[in-house]
Parts: C-alpha cells; sequence; structure tokens
C-alpha cells in the first residue's frame, strides 16, 4: 500500500494532531465542558460518564479524530520506524474512521484499498463494530433510565400526597436532567454516524454489485433501528420528567 499524500499534508496532519492533543489536555486539566465532555456534569449519573462505551459517543468528529490522530503520531514519533512521517499520515488517518465525515472517510479507504468490494468488507466490518457500541451504550442507557422512572414514580407520589421534600426532589430532577441531556447528546453524534455511513454507500453505490451494496445497506439500517429504540426510549423519559413541576 502506498499513500501519494503530499509533504505539505503530512505536516499539517501531524500539526493538527499535535495542536489537537494540546487543546484536549487543556480542557482536560481545566475541567472544560467545550468538548461536550460529560463529566463536566456533576448531576449525571456516574453509569454514563465513566466506562468505556461513555467515550465513543461522546466527542464530536473532529475531536475524536484529533484525540485518535494525536495518540497514533505520537507513537510513530517515538518509534523506530524508518519513515516517521509516513507512519504518522496512516496512524492518523487510521484513528479517524466515519468520525470525520464520509468523504475524508472514502479517501482513507481508497488510500488502503484499490477494490470497492474490498472497501465495503472493511465499511461493513466498521459498522458491525460501532453498532456493537451503540448497543453496549443502550444497556447501559436502560439501567439509568429505569432509575430515573422509578425516581419519578415516587415522586409524583411523594407529590400527590403532600409529603415531597422540595430540596430533595429539585436535586434529582437536576440529575435526571443532566442524564437525559448526555443521552441526547450521544444520540445526536449516534445519529451522524449512521449519516455518514450512509453518505458513504451512496458515494460507493456506482462501482458497487447490487450485492455487496444490499448487504452495507442492511448492516446500517440495524444500526440505525438501535438508534432510533434508544431515541424513542430516551423521548418517553424525558415526557415522563416533564410532566413533574414542583410548586
Amino acid at each position: 500500500m502506498t499513500l501519494t499524500l503530499s509533504a505539505s499534508f503530512k505536516k499539517l496532519l501531524i500539526g493538527s494532531a499535535v495542536a489537537g492533543t494540546l487543546f484536549l489536555t487543556g480542557c482536560a486539566s481545566t475541567g472544560s465542558t467545550m468538548l461536550g465532555n460529560s463529566n463536566g456534569n456533576t448531576n449525571a449519573d456516574p453509569r454514563l460518564t465513566q466506562g468505556n462505551d461513555a467515550q465513543f459517543f461522546s466527542k464530536s468528529g473532529f475531536q475524536a479524530c484529533a484525540a485518535g490522530a494525536a495518540v497514533g503520531v505520537a507513537t510513530c514519533m517515538l518509534s523506530g520506524t524508518s519513515n516517521r512521517g509516513q507512519c504518522a499520515v496512516i496512524a492518523g488517518l487510521a484513528a479517524c474512521g466515519v468520525a470525520m465525515g464520509a468523504n475524508f472517510y472514502l479517501d482513507q479507504r481508497r488510500s488502503e484499498y484499490a477494490s470497492t468490494t474490498q472497501r465495503l468488507e472493511v465499511m461493513s466490518q466498521d459498522i458491525q463494530a460501532d453498532t456493537q457500541r451503540v448497543i453496549a451504550r443502550t444497556e447501559t442507557a436502560r439501567q439509568v433510565m429505569a432509575d430515573d422512572r422509578a425516581r419519578i414514580e415516587r415522586l409524583e407520589t411523594e407529590i400527590t400526597e403532600q409529603r415531597v421534600n422540595q430540596e430533595e426532589a429539585q436535586r434529582e430532577l437536576a440529575a435526571i436532567d443532566g442524564n437525559i441531556d448526555i443521552l441526547r447528546r450521544d444520540l445526536r453524534n449516534m445519529q451522524r454516524t449512521v449519516s455518514e455511513y450512509e453518505e458513504v454507500a451512496q458515494l460507493e453505490r456506482k462501482d458497487a454489485s447490487p450485492a455487496e451494496l444490499s448487504k452495507v445497506e442492511q448492516e446500517i439500517d440495524t444500526m440505525n433501528q438501535q438508534v432510533l429504540a434508544l431515541q424513542q426510549e430516551v423521548d418517553d423519559l424525558y415526557s415522563m420528567r416533564s410532566a413533574i413541576t414542583l410548586g
């Protein structure tokens, strides 16, 4: 495999990755929430802010790519490879995936695989991996939402019986609101991922066989159905939460 990238582009990619590292590190050290980092929401359930599934859909495409690319670039710079620049470019591209958009993703795959059949097979694997991430996130979300629904039902009973502790109720509702905010952010990133895969499939349509394209489209639809199911459950929780008002 040979990547025909200009020296200026290599420098740009490496520079961007390094800058991304500094930016991300700076935000983390100052506690900034500019990255959409759920850890900045002190009211949120730790199950939504910690663990492997908490990170994947928590960042925008640029943030995810910059962080991943920076790690790859740093590894190349510290390695004994004879061509550190080329290594850094490959590592940077591989870190981004579909997070950086359909055109970027397709350019990356075309640099690696000349065959449309090969590209669609790798894309199929990527979609399956992302679908499993959605499933894992959904399982965590359902545990949290079940607890939140129970809290809301208890609060409704306490309000009806006029024995609610206003201060405690406010804290509980704030925690539920924090959970909903995180899940809605994750859903936006999931939906963007689905859309990017759909666009890549369209870009490959001209040279793909109907069977190959159908397989990829079915896998995208499977992922989308998982996202839609989570969206419905989050919407239901929001409706339930919105029905509560404290005097």
